[in-house]
């Protein structure tokens, strides 16, 4: 891809409004947007995420009567609910670090100044009462990558903050199981005649927000 071309898909992109129900996204293009949430960085590595994939009509209908009636749930392609991770522990740490050995090839017992160092980071947080909200900054960064990465694809997104985080917990079968929802994205293909589609990106000029030093 080109600069240009990078310009162009992101100029394209924009928070649809209304997505085409029959139009689903092709399920070679939907794993590849499945890899660039998991591939997304996030701090020391540690992906406090889950990732909820809603592709059932009747789910996805029950999501949006929790997001203030807003349609994109149920009309587009993949409701995609970002989950975090909540008091984030040792258990999830050497989950982790076990998954590290494996792909790297190295012992548990390597990575053991690696695991003192990444609970002491967590305990100082936990501490300081800003452990979730460090947690939640992460799923942001996933979401970013995978908006950016759908526009390079041609699919639409719209990330949703207006949302019932507890009553999605509830109807995806959350509560209780340490995860709990932050934020969401519709994805699929706008709907034509969305007049949205066609607004030009109002930005301020680059000189007022990017400084050079």
């Amino acid at each position: 891809m080109s600069p240009a071309e990078l310009l162009a898909a992101l100029h394209w992109r924009y928070a649809t409004k209304k997505f085409d129900p029959a139009k689903p996204i092709p399920a070679a293009t939907w794993q590849a947007l499945e890899q660039s949430l998991v591939l997304a960085p996030s701090s020391i590595g540690l992906q406090p995420w889950k990732f909820i994939v809603v592709t059932d009509p009747a789910v996805k209908a029950a999501l949006a009567g929790a997001s203030f009636r807003q349609a994109q749930p149920a009309d587009c392609s993949h409701f995609v609910v970002l989950a975090v991770r909540r008091g984030i522990d040792a258990a999830h740490v050497d989950r982790f670090i076990a998954r590290m050995a494996e792909v790297r090839k190295v012992t548990v017992e390597s990575l053991a100044k690696f695991r003192t160092m990444t609970l002491g980071n967590l305990e100082r947080a936990r501490g300081e009462g800003t452990l979730d909200q460090w947690q939640e900054h992460q799923v942001y960064i996933a979401l970013g990558q995978f908006m950016a990465c759908a526009a390079m694809l041609g699919v639409d997104t719209c990330p949703m903050e207006g949302i019932e985080p507890e009553k999605f917990d509830a109807i995806l079968g959350l509560a209780g199981t340490g995860y709990a929802t932050v934020v969401a994205c519709a994805a699929g293909y706008r709907l034509p005649g969305d007049k949205y589609a066609v607004f030009p990106k109002v930005r301020f000029r680059t000189e007022d927000v990017v400084r050079q030093v």
